[in-house]
C-alpha cells in the first residue's frame, strides 16, 4: 500500500474511545440527525441503516483481532475548492463509509475534480501501556486521501479500492483529538483508475464513489505485532505454505500455527521469529486434504499467535482453502480450466457491485452476501467481478457460500495520461497482495476490451510471476463482436496469456484456439427487460437488445444450449451479462433494487443444469427471499386498460407517472399532455434533480406544465441541475413549435420583425434569444454580412453567458466576411469569455481571436494568441494553417479573404 508518514512527535500511547462530531443540548443528549436522501428504488435493506449500527462487522476477515472498535457511523464533511488548506466551517454530518453521491451517505452531492471533501470525526483518548500501539484503518477512500490529527499531517495515500493502515499512537494526546481526512477524486478526469465511474454517467457508466466507502476501524496492537500473512495450498502434496509478516522481532518471539477444522485441530507448528527479521516462511501438512470448491465450500480455519516467553502477546484468526486451479488438457486433448484436477465449467455472470443507495457501498453486510447467494441459487458456479474491488467480507462471503471468482483489475484511463501507468501498476500489485489468500478467485483479469491497454504482454508476464496459483486472463474482450460484427480487432491477442477470451453480444461464440490457452467467453447476452415501478431512470432503459420476459426466458435458454455445443468445441467458461440492473442498464436477471426476478429461478436453475451440476453444493435454501416473479402480463399491452382506469379515477404518482410514459410510446401527444400535467401537479417537490430530468424529459410543447415550470423557474432549476438547463429545453420547445412550422415552408423572407414582436412578448427574455439567434444563423446562411454582424451584437449582448450555438464558428464568420469596427471589437470580447468559460486550451478557438485581434490591429498582441494556438495544434493540418497565418500576422499582412 501506498502510505507516506510524516515525521511524527512520540507521545504517550493511549485507549480510544470515539463518537460522532455533533451538537448536544442541555440534557447532554445529540442533536445529531440522519436521514438516508429520499430514493424512488432502495433496495430492502436500505431501512435497516441507522448511524448506531453502520456495518458492524469485523471488516478483515482474513486477519482478525479482537481489540478494535468500528469508526463507521455520523463524521462531519464539507467540500471546498482545491485552494483551501483546511476547512473553516463544515457542511454538515455524512454517514460513513456511504460515498458522498450516494443517498444512505444522507448528503448525495457531487464532487467535482477541483473540489476537495473533507471528513471531521473526535476521537476521545486517555493514557495506556507503552507496549502498545494504536492502528488507523481505511478499508478504502477513493482516491487521494490525506490524513490528520490535530491538525498534524499523518499520512498520504493514493489508491481508491485497497485498504491501508496508519499508526497513528504518536500524533495523539490525552483528551479529545480531531481525525481529519481530506480527500481529492477526479473520478474519470485524472489518471487514476475509475472503472465504471463517470462524473456524467451515460450508458454503460454510472454514478461515480468519492471518500471513504469502506469501513474506517481503530485497533490496538503490541509493539511487535502480525502484520500480513501469506497462505499458499497445495493439495497435490497435502501442504499448506504460510508466510507471517511481522514488525522487528526481539530475542525470544516464536510464531505459533494452529490449523483447524470442525473444532479439531489438524496441524500445528511453531518456529522461532529471527532477530530484525520482519518474514518467516514454514510449511504445515493438511493430511487427507478436504478440497474447496463450489460444490462443498470447506474452510479451514487459522490461528496465527505471536509469542513471547510463552505468553501470547499478539493473536490474529484466519482461515484458507484448499484449491488449485490450473489449465490442463482434457481426455480429448482439448486445453480446459481445471479446477482441483477436474475439468470444471465456468458458468458464470458478471457482477458490476453497484447498490442504488449505497453506489459501491452495500448497505448492509446482509446485502452484500445477498448477491453472491442470488446468483449461486440461480444455477452460476462463477462470478467475474467487474472492474472492482469489492470490501474484503465480499470475498470472505464468496469463499464461504462457494463460488468461482474472476477478479478484474480496475482499468487506467483510455487515454494514459501522466503517471497513470505506475499508478495502474501499483494498484494491480496492492490488489493481489490483498486479497491473494481467498480461495474463491481463481483468475485475475487484466485489462477489459482494451480499456487503457499498453504493454499487454508485459504486464501479463508480470502479474502470472508474482501469482502463478491463478489463471491469468491477460485481456477480456481483446476481441469484441456486436451483432457478429468485430469492433475491436488486434494484433497480437491473448499475447502470454493462459485463456483466450472474446465478447460476444448478444449470442455467444467461441474464441479462436491457441496452444496451452484454454477458450472462455467472458461476456455475452445483455438482454434488456424493463420492469414498471423497479427503474433507475425511467425514460431510458438499456439492453444489447430488448425483449419481454418470455422472450428472455426464450432466449436465455437458447443461448445456454449454443454454450454447451460450444463446450464440445473447447469452450471452458462464460460469462452472462449480468445479475441485476445497473443504473440505466436493464439487462439484468434481476431489478436493480433486487426486488423482481425476470426469469423465476426453477426455470434458470433448470437451464443452468446443463452446464452445472447443480445436485452437490447448490441446493436452495427454503428460507432464502431472492426475489419476486415477474408480472408477464404487466407491459404497454395495457394501455387501453389503464387509461380506463385513469378516465374511472386512479390518479396516484406512480400510475400517472407510468402512464405519461406509455403515451409517450403509444405517441399519443394529447394525452401525454394532459396526464403529464396533472403528474405534474401531484408533485410535492417538482425542483428535486429527479424531478426536474424527468419532468424534462416529458415536456414537449408549450401546453405541457413543464414548460411553464422550466419558462418561469430557469434561475432555480439552472442551479439544481446545471446552468442553461432550463434556457436550452424552453427554446428547443419554442422553436420545434412556433419557428420550425413557419421557417420551413415560407419561399420568401420571413416577417423577422412581426415574429420577434410576437415571439419576445410572448416568451419574455427566451423567446428574444431564440429569435435573434434564428436571424442571426439566417443570414449568416444567406450572406448578409451587414445585417449577420448587426445581429451577432444582438444576439451575444443577451445570450453571452448562455448561447445555445457554437460561438467559435459564428465569430469566426465574423472575422471573415464583416468589416465593421464596432462589430469586430465585440467579437474580440466574446471569443475572450468564450475561451475563458468553454474553450480553454482550444487551439481553434485561440486562433479564432488571434485572428479577429489582427484584424482590428492589435498584432502583436495576436501574435502571442497564434503562437499558442500553435503549441495546441491536433494534427498536421492545422499545424500548417496556424503556421502560415502567423508568419502572414509577423510580417503585417491581412489573415482574411480580400473578396467579400
Amino acid at each position: 500500500m501506498k502510505i507516506n508518514l510524516s515525521s511524527p512527535i512520540l507521545l504517550v500511547l493511549i485507549t480510544f474511545h470515539c463518537f460522532a462530531g455533533s451538537q448536544t443540548d442541555t440534557a447532554g443528549k445529540s442533536t445529531v440527525t440522519y436521514h438516508m436522501q429520499p430514493l424512488h428504488m432502495p433496495t430492502r435493506w436500505a431501512k435497516e441503516v441507522s448511524p448506531l449500527n453502520v456495518l458492524n462487522e469485523y471488516p478483515r476477515p482474513q486477519m482478525e483481532r479482537k481489540n478494535w472498535e468500528n469508526l463507521n457511523g455520523l463524521w462531519e464533511y464539507a467540500i471546498t475548492d482545491s485552494t483551501i488548506e483546511f476547512p473553516s466551517a463544515f457542511d454538515g454530518n455524512i454517514l460513513v463509509p456511504y460515498p458522498i453521491e450516494s443517498a444512505l451517505s444522507g448528503v448525495q452531492k457531487k464532487l467535482m475534480p477541483n473540489q476537495r471533501l473533507w471528513y471531521k470525526k473526535n476521537i476521545k483518548a486517555s493514557s495506556l501501556s507503552p507496549r502498545n500501539r494504536l492502528i488507523l484503518n481505511f478499508g478504502a477512500v477513493d482516491w487521494q486521501a490525506t490524513i490528520y490529527i490535530n491538525n498534524r499531517l499523518v499520512a498520504n495515500h493514493t489508491n481508491g479500492y485497497q485498504d491501508f493502515s496508519i499508526d497513528i499512537s504518536d500524533f495523539l494526546r490525552a483528551g479529545n483529538n480531531e481525525l481529519l481526512v481530506k480527500v481529492y477524486d477526479p473520478t474519470n478526469q485524472g489518471p487514476n483508475p475509475h472503472g465504471k465511474q463517470d462524473i456524467n454517467p451515460a450508458n454503460i457508466y454510472y454514478t461515480p464513489t468519492s471518500g471513504i466507502w469502506q469501513t474506517v476501524w481503530l485497533e490496538t496492537v503490541p509493539n511487535t505485532h502480525i502484520k500480513h500473512i501469506k497462505s499458499t495450498p497445495d493439495i497435490d502434496n497435502n501442504l499448506l505454505t504460510l508466510r507471517v509478516t511481522t514488525t522487528s522481532a526481539q530475542s525470544g518471539h516464536k510464531i505459533y500455527i494452529t490449523i483447524g477444522a470442525n473444532g479439531k485441530t489438524v496441524s500445528s507448528k511453531q518456529i522461532p521469529v529471527a532477530l530484525n527479521n520482519t518474514l518467516t516462511q514454514l510449511d504445515l501438512s493438511v493430511p487427507n486434504a478436504h478440497l474447496w470448491s463450489p460444490d462443498d465450500p470447506f474452510l479451514y480455519d487459522l490461528s496465527i499467535k505471536l509469542v513471547k516467553n510463552n505468553k501470547t502477546i499478539d493473536e490474529v484468526k484466519s482461515y484458507f482453502g484448499m484449491r488449485k486451479i490450473n489449465i490442463q488438457k482434457d481426455e480429448k486433448g482439448m486445453d480446459r480450466i481445471f479446477l482441483n484436477n477436474k475439468y470444471t465449467f465456468n458458468l458464470g455472470i458478471l457482477d458490476q457491485g453497484f447498490w442504488p443507495e449505497g453506489l459501491y457501498t452495500a448497505p448492509t453486510d446482509e446485502a452484500l452476501a445477498f448477491d453472491i447467494k442470488a446468483i449461486k441459487s440461480m444455477g452460476f458456479n462463477t462470478i467475474r467481478k467487474h472492474i472492482k474491488i469489492e470490501p474484503e467480507r465480499w470475498y470472505y462471503h464468496a469463499d464461504k457460500i462457494g463460488v468461482l471468482v474472476w477478479q478484474d483489475f480496475v482499468n487506467p484511463p483510455h487515454e494514459l495520461p501522466d503517471g497513470s501507468k505506475k499508478i495502474f501498476e501499483n494498484e494491480v500489485k496492492e490488489t493481489m497482495d490483498e486479497l491473494y489468500n481467498h480461495p474463491c478467485i481463481v483468475s485475475w483479469v487484466i485489462f477489459n476490451e482494451r480499456w487503457g491497454v499498453y504493454d499487454q504482454q508485459r504486464i501479463t508476464e508480470w502479474v502470472k510471476s508474482y501469482d502463478p496459483t491463478r489463471i491469468i486472463n491477460g485481456h477480456s474482450g481483446e476481441l469484441l463482436y456486436v451483432n457478429n460484427e468485430l469492433r475491436k480487432p488486434s494484433d497480437s491477442p491473448w499475447i502470454s496469456s493462459n485463456l483466450t477470451d472474446v465478447h460476444s453480444y448478444p449470442e455467444p461464440r467461441n474464441p479462436p484456439g491457441q496452444p496451452g490457452k484454454a477458450k472462455v467467453l467472458g461476456e455475452f447476452g445483455g438482454i434488456g427487460v424493463s420492469v414498471a415501478g423497479h427503474q433507475w431512470d425511467d425514460l431510458q432503459g438499456w439492453g444489447y437488445v430488448q425483449a419481454t420476459p418470455e422472450g428472455l426466458k426464450e432466449k436465455y435458454q437458447q443461448m445456454i444450449k449454443t454454450l454447451k455445443k460450444l463446450e464440445l468445441e473447447g469452450l471452458s467458461g462464460a460469462i452472462y451479462t449480468q445479475p441485476f440492473d445497473v443504473e440505466g442498464e436493464e439487462n439484468g436477471l434481476i431489478t436493480y433494487d433486487r426486488e423482481i426476478i425476470k426469469i423465476p429461478v426453477s426455470d434458470l436453475r433448470d437451464i443452468n443444469k446443463n452446464l452445472v451440476d447443480l445436485s452437490n453444493g447448490f441446493a436452495l435454501n427454503p428460507n432464502f427471499f431472492i426475489a419476486t416473479n415477474i408480472d408477464i402480463n404487466d407491459n404497454d399491452g395495457r394501455y387501453s386498460e389503464m387509461l380506463n382506469q385513469y378516465n374511472k379515477g386512479l390518479k396516484d404518482s406512480f400510475f400517472l407517472r407510468r402512464l405519461t410514459l406509455m403515451t409517450l410510446r403509444k405517441k399519443d401527444q394529447i394525452k401525454a399532455t394532459q396526464i403529464g400535467n396533472e403528474y405534474i401537479g401531484n408533485l410535492s417537490q417538482p425542483l428535486s434533480k429527479e424531478n426536474i430530468i424527468f419532468i424534462s424529459q416529458i415536456t414537449h410543447s408549450t401546453a405541457d406544465k413543464g414548460f411553464e415550470l422550466f419558462n418561469t423557474q430557469s434561475k432555480k432549476i439552472n442551479g439544481i441541475i446545471g446552468k442553461t438547463y432550463a434556457e436550452y429545453k424552453v427554446k428547443m420547445i419554442i422553436d420545434k413549435e412556433q419557428l420550425d412550422p413557419y421557417l420551413g415552408t415560407i419561399t420568401t423572407v420571413p416577417a423577422w420583425d412581426s415574429l420577434q414582436q410576437v415571439i419576445g412578448t410572448k416568451y419574455g427574455q427566451n423567446g428574444e434569444e431564440l429569435i435573434l439567434g434564428k436571424r442571426m444563423l439566417y443570414y449568416n446562411d444567406t450572406h448578409d454580412w451587414k445585417n449577420y454582424g448587426k445581429y451577432y451584437m444582438l444576439y451575444y449582448k443577451k445570450a453571452l453567458t448562455r448561447p445555445e450555438f457554437n460561438t467559435n464558428n459564428l465569430s469566426w464568420s465574423v472575422f471573415e466576411h464583416v468589416d465593421d469596427p464596432e462589430v469586430l471589437e465585440f467579437a474580440v470580447q466574446v471569443m475572450k469569455y468564450d475561451m475563458e468559460t468553454w474553450d480553454q486550451n482550444d487551439a481553434s478557438a485561440y486562433d479564432t481571436y488571434a485572428n479577429l485581434l489582427h484584424k482590428i490591429n492589435k498584432s502583436n498582441e495576436a501574435i502571442i494568441w497564434e503562437e499558442k494556438a500553435l503549441q495546441l495544434k491536433r494534427n498536421a493540418a492545422e499545424e500548417k494553417v496556424f503556421a502560415e497565418t502567423l508568419q502572414k500576422m509577423k510580417a503585417g499582412l491581412p489573415t482574411w479573404p480580400q473578396n467579400n
